[in-house]
C-alpha cells in the first residue's frame, strides 16, 4: 500500500480475511489510470454504462448517494465540503488480485515490462514506517442534539401520517483547515473495525477510507446478492456481556421489522431485472459479529438474464435500501430536506466491475473523506427511524457507529 501511493488513481478492497460464502478475493490494489470517467449525476449511469461497455476490461471507482438525481426527479442542494465528482471510475494499468495464497498479477501490455522492479520496490516499501506530521483533529458537530432530536421528530410525524414507514437519517461531523495522514488513518481505522468490506481510494487529492461491514450488491455470472445491514449492537469485552447483546439484538422486535422492511424494499429493486420468480430471501435478520459491534444483515438473491447490462442492475437497486428508507423516493425526499449535509460517496458504493461483466461493490458507511486540498475531513453516521424509534436511543446508536473514526481522527 505504501508504494501505491506513488500513483494518482489507487482503489485498495480487503476482506480482512473475515470468512463469507460470497467472497472473490481475499484483497485486490489497483493502481495507475490507463483511462478513467468523472462525472456529475446528469446522465451518469448512462456515461458509466458507456465507458463500462467500451472498456470491456476491469475497472475500479465509486457511485455516490447523489446519483439518485440521476434516477429520480430528486435534488442535491445541501452544503458539501468535500466537492467529489459524483461519479468516478478508472481502467487500473496494474492490478493485483489476492485469494487465500495466490497472487495473481495483471499489468496491461504497455507497463508489462515493469512487473518485476515492481514487486522489488513493493517488498522494499512496506518495511518504511511513514510517520503522522499532523495533530489531532477537532470533531465539530453539523447537527447538534437537540437539532437531531428535532428532526428526528419531523420524521416520527411523516410515519404516524403514513408518507413514509422508515428513513435512514444521516448527519455528519467534520474537521476544517486541517490535515491527515490518509494511509495512516485508513490502517489505524481498518485495525479497530477489521471489516469484510474495507477499502482505501486516492483519487488524487481525494481520499475514502472505508471499513464498511456491508455489502451492497454483488453480480456473479447471472446471480444477483444483495446483503442490507439494519440493526445493530455494541460489543462487550465480557463474553457473557457480549452474547446477551447479541441475542438481545437478534429478538429486538424494531431492529428485526426495519431489518424486514429494507427486505422487502430489496426484493423489490432486485424483481425490476430478475428473471421471474428467481427473488429469493436467503437469510433473513441473521447477526453477524464484527469487532466493533453486532449487526444485523440479511441475504436477498436473484438470477437475471444475460442480455441484461450489468449497469442496469445497479441503476435498477441505486441508491441501497439500507441507506434510504421506504418508501423509497418519498424517504429519500425527506432526508434530502432534514439532512444538512450532501451524502456524497457517504452511503454510496466502492467496488468494481470485471471484463466479463461482473461486478462487486459495499456500502460506503463507517467511513473518513477527506479532500487534502481543501483541508476538510468528514465522516457520517445515520440510522433507520421507525414508528418504535426512541430520539435517544437513536442518537447513542449514531454515536457508537461513529466511535471509531472519531477515535482515529482524535488519536
Amino acid at each position: 500500500m505504501i508504494w501505491a501511493q506513488q500513483f494518482d488513481d489507487v482503489v485498495w478492497l480487503d476482506s480482512n480475511n473475515y470468512k463469507q460464502k460470497f467472497s472473490n478475493y481475499d484483497a485486490v490494489l489497483a493502481v495507475d489510470a490507463f483511462t478513467s470517467i468523472q462525472t456529475d449525476t446528469e446522465t451518469g449511469f448512462e456515461k458509466l454504462k458507456e465507458y463500462q461497455t467500451n472498456t470491456n476490461d476491469w475497472i475500479f471507482g465509486y457511485l455516490s448517494y447523489d446519483l439518485k438525481n440521476d434516477i429520480e426527479a430528486l435534488t442535491s442542494k445541501n452544503y458539501d465540503g468535500l466537492r467529489f465528482p459524483d461519479l468516478y471510475f478508472f481502467q487500473p494499468k496494474k492490478l493485483f488480485l489476492l485469494k487465500d495464497n495466490t497472487l495473481k498479477i495483471n499489468y496491461l501490455n504497455c507497463v508489462e515490462d515493469e512487473i518485476n522492479e515492481d514487486l522489488q520496490a513493493i517488498n522494499q516499501s512496506e518495511a518504511i514506517q511513514q510517520g503522522n506530521l499532523c495533530s489531532a483533529n477537532k470533531i465539530k458537530l453539523r447537527i447538534h442534539k437537540d437539532d437531531y432530536f428535532s428532526k428526528v421528530n419531523k420524521i416520527l410525524d411523516h410515519i404516524h401520517r403514513g408518507d413514509i414507514y422508515e428513513a435512514n437519517f444521516c448527519q455528519e461531523f467534520y474537521a476544517e483547515n486541517t490535515c491527515i495522514h490518509p494511509l495512516e488513518t485508513y490502517k489505524n481505522l481498518n485495525a479497530i473495525s477489521n471489516p469484510p468490506f474495507a477499502s482505501f481510494v486516492k483519487f488524487y487529492d481525494k481520499y475514502v477510507l472505508c471499513a464498511s461491514p456491508e455489502r451492497y450488491i454483488k453480480k456473479e455470472d447471472n446471480s444477483i446478492i444483495s446483503q442490507p445491514i439494519k440493526g445493530t449492537a455494541k460489543r462487550s469485552s465480557n463474553p457473557e456481556e457480549d452474547l446477551k447483546l447479541k441475542t438481545a439484538l437478534q429478538n429486538d422486535e424494531k431492529e428485526r421489522s426495519e431489518n424486514i422492511m429494507i427486505v422487502d424494499l430489496v426484493r423489490n429493486d432486485l424483481s425490476k431485472t430478475a428473471l421471474k420468480g428467481s427473488v429469493n430471501v436467503e437469510e433473513l435478520c441473521k447477526i453477524y459479529t464484527f469487532d466493533q459491534v453486532h449487526q444485523m444483515i440479511s441475504t436477498v438473491t436473484s438470477k437475471v438474464s444475460a442480455q441484461t447490462h450489468p449497469v442496469d442492475i445497479i441503476k435498477s437497486t441505486f441508491p441501497m435500501g439500507s441507506m434510504t428508507g421506504a418508501p423509497k423516493i418519498s424517504a429519500m425526499k425527506i432526508i434530502e430536506d432534514l439532512e444538512e449535509t450532501k451524502r456524497g460517496v457517504y452511503s454510496g458504493g466502492i467496488g468494481y466491475f470485471t471484463p466479463s461483466g461482473n461486478f462487486d461493490f459495499n456500502v460506503v458507511i463507517r467511513s473518513i473523506l477527506y479532500n487534502a486540498t481543501k483541508q476538510y475531513i468528514s465522516y457520517s453516521v445515520g440510522g433507520a427511524i421507525t414508528a418504535k424509534s426512541d430520539p435517544q436511543k437513536e442518537y447513542e446508536e449514531c454515536l457508537v457507529k461513529a466511535k471509531a473514526m472519531r477515535e482515529v481522527l482524535e488519536n
